[in-house]
Protein backbone atom coordinates (compact mmCIF):
# COMPACT_ATOMS: atom_id res chain seq x y z
CA UNK A 1 0.00 0.00 0.00
CA UNK A 2 3.05 2.45 -0.35
CA UNK A 3 2.29 5.81 -1.62
CA UNK A 4 -1.68 4.63 -1.86
CA UNK A 5 -4.11 7.36 -0.88
CA UNK A 6 -7.00 5.60 0.55
CA UNK A 7 -9.93 7.32 2.33
CA UNK A 8 -12.27 5.70 4.75
CA UNK A 9 -15.69 6.82 5.46
CA UNK A 10 -17.09 6.38 9.08
CA UNK A 11 -13.10 6.06 10.13
CA UNK A 12 -13.10 7.28 13.39
CA UNK A 13 -14.06 4.07 15.18
CA UNK A 14 -14.86 0.33 15.25
CA UNK A 15 -14.38 -0.84 11.61
CA UNK A 16 -13.50 2.27 9.60
CA UNK A 17 -9.98 3.23 12.10
CA UNK A 18 -8.74 -0.24 12.43
CA UNK A 19 -8.67 -0.54 8.78
CA UNK A 20 -7.00 3.36 8.46
CA UNK A 21 -4.58 1.86 11.61
CA UNK A 22 -3.91 -1.23 8.98
CA UNK A 23 -3.40 0.96 5.88
CA UNK A 24 -1.50 2.99 7.63
CA UNK A 25 0.89 0.46 9.04
CA UNK A 26 0.82 -0.78 5.89
CA UNK A 27 2.26 2.43 4.13
CA UNK A 28 -0.81 4.18 2.91
CA UNK A 29 -1.65 7.43 3.07
CA UNK A 30 -5.39 7.72 5.20
CA UNK A 31 -8.28 10.05 4.73
CA UNK A 32 -10.97 9.57 7.20
CA UNK A 33 -14.34 10.89 7.97
CA UNK A 34 -16.62 11.19 11.02
CA UNK A 35 -19.20 13.52 12.44
CA UNK A 36 -18.63 13.07 16.20
CA UNK A 37 -16.13 15.57 17.94
CA UNK A 38 -14.91 13.25 20.50
CA UNK A 39 -13.96 10.50 17.96
CA UNK A 40 -12.41 12.76 14.98
CA UNK A 41 -10.38 14.64 17.88
CA UNK A 42 -9.08 10.35 19.55
CA UNK A 43 -8.64 9.98 15.42
CA UNK A 44 -6.60 12.65 14.83
CA UNK A 45 -4.60 11.24 18.15
CA UNK A 46 -4.63 7.96 17.25
CA UNK A 47 -3.41 8.31 13.67
CA UNK A 48 -1.13 10.73 14.10
CA UNK A 49 -0.33 14.16 11.67
CA UNK A 50 0.07 11.82 8.79
CA UNK A 51 -3.35 10.93 8.48
CA UNK A 52 -6.06 13.31 7.34
CA UNK A 53 -9.42 13.39 9.65
CA UNK A 54 -12.48 15.02 8.15
CA UNK A 55 -15.39 16.35 9.82
CA UNK A 56 -18.56 15.33 7.42
CA UNK A 57 -22.00 14.03 8.09
CA UNK A 58 -22.83 11.17 5.34
CA UNK A 59 -26.36 11.48 6.92
CA UNK A 60 -26.26 14.77 5.72
CA UNK A 61 -27.16 15.22 1.48
CA UNK A 62 -25.34 18.33 1.72
CA UNK A 63 -21.99 16.60 3.10
CA UNK A 64 -22.16 13.73 1.21
CA UNK A 65 -22.52 16.09 -1.97
CA UNK A 66 -19.34 18.43 -0.96
CA UNK A 67 -17.25 15.22 0.06
CA UNK A 68 -15.15 15.54 -2.64
CA UNK A 69 -14.55 19.09 -2.66
CA UNK A 70 -13.59 18.43 1.09
CA UNK A 71 -10.95 15.86 -0.50
CA UNK A 72 -9.84 17.92 -3.02
CA UNK A 73 -8.31 20.17 -0.36
CA UNK A 74 -6.03 17.55 0.91
CA UNK A 75 -5.16 14.93 -2.22
CA UNK A 76 -5.43 15.72 -6.08
CA UNK A 77 -6.16 11.44 -6.28
CA UNK A 78 -7.61 8.82 -4.51
CA UNK A 79 -6.28 5.19 -5.28
CA UNK A 80 -9.06 3.49 -2.59
CA UNK A 81 -12.21 4.67 -1.30
CA UNK A 82 -13.71 2.68 1.87
CA UNK A 83 -17.20 3.10 1.94
CA UNK A 84 -17.93 2.55 5.79
CA UNK A 85 -20.20 4.90 7.83
CA UNK A 86 -23.36 3.66 8.48
CA UNK A 87 -25.77 3.51 11.33
CA UNK A 88 -27.97 0.71 12.84
CA UNK A 89 -31.47 1.45 14.33
CA UNK A 90 -32.72 -1.95 15.67
CA UNK A 91 -36.32 -3.15 17.52
CA UNK A 92 -39.48 -5.31 16.25
CA UNK A 93 -41.48 -3.77 13.00
CA UNK A 94 -43.91 -1.96 15.75
CA UNK A 95 -41.04 0.06 17.39
CA UNK A 96 -39.84 1.68 14.30
CA UNK A 97 -41.18 5.34 13.11
CA UNK A 98 -40.29 6.98 9.74
CA UNK A 99 -37.54 8.55 11.78
CA UNK A 100 -35.63 5.68 11.64
CA UNK A 101 -36.59 4.84 8.36
CA UNK A 102 -35.29 8.30 7.21
CA UNK A 103 -32.42 8.46 9.37
CA UNK A 104 -30.99 4.68 8.38
CA UNK A 105 -31.77 4.80 5.04
CA UNK A 106 -30.62 8.82 4.85
CA UNK A 107 -26.85 7.34 6.11
CA UNK A 108 -27.08 3.67 4.92
CA UNK A 109 -28.16 4.38 1.49
CA UNK A 110 -28.23 8.14 0.39
CA UNK A 111 -25.20 8.76 1.58
CA UNK A 112 -22.92 6.07 0.16
CA UNK A 113 -24.43 6.77 -3.21
CA UNK A 114 -23.70 10.76 -3.09
CA UNK A 115 -20.61 10.56 -1.54
CA UNK A 116 -19.48 7.99 -4.38
CA UNK A 117 -20.77 10.41 -6.97
CA UNK A 118 -19.01 13.14 -5.41
CA UNK A 119 -15.73 11.53 -5.45
CA UNK A 120 -15.78 9.45 -8.76
CA UNK A 121 -13.46 12.71 -9.99
CA UNK A 122 -10.78 12.06 -7.60
CA UNK A 123 -10.58 8.49 -8.63
CA UNK A 124 -7.62 7.23 -10.41
CA UNK A 125 -7.50 4.72 -13.24
CA UNK A 126 -7.21 2.13 -12.11
CA UNK A 127 -8.41 2.24 -8.33
CA UNK A 128 -10.49 0.56 -6.30
CA UNK A 129 -13.88 1.06 -3.54
CA UNK A 130 -15.49 -0.89 -1.43
CA UNK A 131 -18.84 -1.04 0.28
CA UNK A 132 -19.71 -2.24 3.33
CA UNK A 133 -22.76 -4.16 3.30
CA UNK A 134 -23.99 -7.17 5.77
CA UNK A 135 -24.60 -10.88 5.91
CA UNK A 136 -28.15 -9.21 7.56
CA UNK A 137 -28.51 -8.10 3.49
CA UNK A 138 -29.24 -12.23 2.86
CA UNK A 139 -30.02 -14.02 6.06
CA UNK A 140 -32.90 -12.78 8.02
CA UNK A 141 -33.06 -11.91 11.72
CA UNK A 142 -35.55 -10.29 13.96
CA UNK A 143 -35.48 -6.88 14.99
CA UNK A 144 -33.42 -5.82 12.00
CA UNK A 145 -36.00 -5.28 9.42
CA UNK A 146 -34.62 -1.59 8.06
CA UNK A 147 -30.89 -2.06 8.84
CA UNK A 148 -31.51 -5.28 6.39
CA UNK A 149 -32.85 -3.53 3.66
CA UNK A 150 -30.69 -0.55 3.84
CA UNK A 151 -27.80 -3.39 3.56
CA UNK A 152 -29.36 -4.86 0.72
CA UNK A 153 -29.73 -1.45 -1.38
CA UNK A 154 -25.69 -1.51 -0.85
CA UNK A 155 -25.42 -4.86 -2.00
CA UNK A 156 -27.48 -4.30 -5.26
CA UNK A 157 -25.68 -0.86 -5.52
CA UNK A 158 -22.03 -2.96 -5.66
CA UNK A 159 -24.02 -5.22 -8.48
CA UNK A 160 -24.97 -2.49 -10.91
CA UNK A 161 -22.18 -0.38 -10.06
CA UNK A 162 -19.11 -2.58 -10.07
CA UNK A 163 -20.62 -3.24 -14.06
CA UNK A 164 -20.98 0.93 -14.71
CA UNK A 165 -17.52 1.50 -13.30
CA UNK A 166 -15.10 -1.04 -14.44
CA UNK A 167 -14.77 1.11 -18.26
CA UNK A 168 -13.35 3.86 -15.79
CA UNK A 169 -10.58 1.61 -14.03
CA UNK A 170 -13.04 1.66 -11.21
CA UNK A 171 -12.77 -2.07 -9.50
CA UNK A 172 -16.40 -2.05 -7.19
CA UNK A 173 -16.57 -4.82 -4.34
CA UNK A 174 -19.11 -5.13 -1.76
CA UNK A 175 -18.62 -7.02 2.05
CA UNK A 176 -20.94 -8.51 3.58
CA UNK A 177 -19.67 -9.71 6.74
CA UNK A 178 -20.83 -10.98 9.71
CA UNK A 179 -21.21 -9.18 13.53
CA UNK A 180 -17.89 -8.19 15.06
CA UNK A 181 -16.67 -6.59 18.42
CA UNK A 182 -16.46 -2.76 17.99
CA UNK A 183 -17.81 -0.02 19.50
CA UNK A 184 -21.24 -0.34 17.58
CA UNK A 185 -21.67 -2.89 20.20
CA UNK A 186 -21.40 -0.59 23.44
CA UNK A 187 -23.96 1.38 21.47
CA UNK A 188 -26.69 -1.04 21.18
CA UNK A 189 -27.73 -1.03 24.47
CA UNK A 190 -28.05 -4.99 24.77
CA UNK A 191 -26.59 -5.92 28.24
CA UNK A 192 -23.39 -7.69 28.05
CA UNK A 193 -24.67 -11.40 28.52
CA UNK A 194 -26.74 -11.13 25.33
CA UNK A 195 -23.86 -9.57 23.03
CA UNK A 196 -22.16 -12.69 24.05
CA UNK A 197 -24.97 -15.02 23.26
CA UNK A 198 -25.07 -13.81 20.11
CA UNK A 199 -21.80 -13.56 18.82
CA UNK A 200 -22.36 -17.75 20.13
CA UNK A 201 -25.12 -18.23 18.24
CA UNK A 202 -23.64 -16.99 15.15
CA UNK A 203 -22.97 -19.55 12.42
CA UNK A 204 -19.93 -20.90 12.82
CA UNK A 205 -19.05 -18.74 15.57
CA UNK A 206 -17.63 -16.48 13.23
CA UNK A 207 -17.26 -13.28 15.41
CA UNK A 208 -13.40 -11.54 15.79
CA UNK A 209 -12.14 -8.34 16.67
CA UNK A 210 -11.83 -5.47 14.40
CA UNK A 211 -8.19 -5.99 14.55
CA UNK A 212 -7.57 -9.88 15.47
CA UNK A 213 -6.38 -10.24 11.57
CA UNK A 214 -3.73 -8.16 9.66
CA UNK A 215 -4.67 -7.64 5.88
CA UNK A 216 -3.62 -5.08 3.34
CA UNK A 217 -7.20 -4.62 2.85
CA UNK A 218 -9.78 -4.58 4.68
CA UNK A 219 -10.99 -7.56 6.50
CA UNK A 220 -14.55 -9.16 4.83
CA UNK A 221 -14.71 -10.28 8.70
CA UNK A 222 -14.80 -6.82 9.68
CA UNK A 223 -18.82 -5.31 9.74
CA UNK A 224 -21.30 -3.17 11.14
CA UNK A 225 -23.32 -5.48 11.16
CA UNK A 226 -25.41 -5.93 14.84
CA UNK A 227 -25.73 -8.67 17.12
CA UNK A 228 -28.81 -10.92 17.05
CA UNK A 229 -30.93 -9.90 19.86
CA UNK A 230 -32.24 -12.51 22.29
CA UNK A 231 -35.67 -11.88 21.78
CA UNK A 232 -37.72 -9.13 20.13
CA UNK A 233 -41.38 -7.39 21.68
CA UNK A 234 -43.38 -4.72 20.53
CA UNK A 235 -42.97 -2.85 23.31
CA UNK A 236 -39.45 -2.86 23.32
CA UNK A 237 -37.73 0.55 22.19
CA UNK A 238 -35.10 0.17 19.19
CA UNK A 239 -31.67 0.02 20.15
CA UNK A 240 -29.44 2.49 18.19
CA UNK A 241 -25.47 2.24 17.19
CA UNK A 242 -23.70 4.13 15.29
CA UNK A 243 -20.49 4.33 13.43
CA UNK A 244 -20.63 7.56 11.41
Amino acid sequence: MKNQTILITGGTTGIGLATAQLLQADGARVLVTGRNPETLAAARATLGAKAVVIASDSGSLADAQNLGTEIKKHTAQLDGVFLNAGIGQFGPIEAMTPKHFDDMFGVNVRGLYFQLQSLLPLLAHPSAVLLNASVVAELGFPATSLYSATKAAVVSFGKSLAVELAPRGIRLNTLSPGPIATPIYGKLGFPARRRKASRIRWPRNRSSSALARRTKSPSSRASSSPPTPASSSAKTSPSTAASV
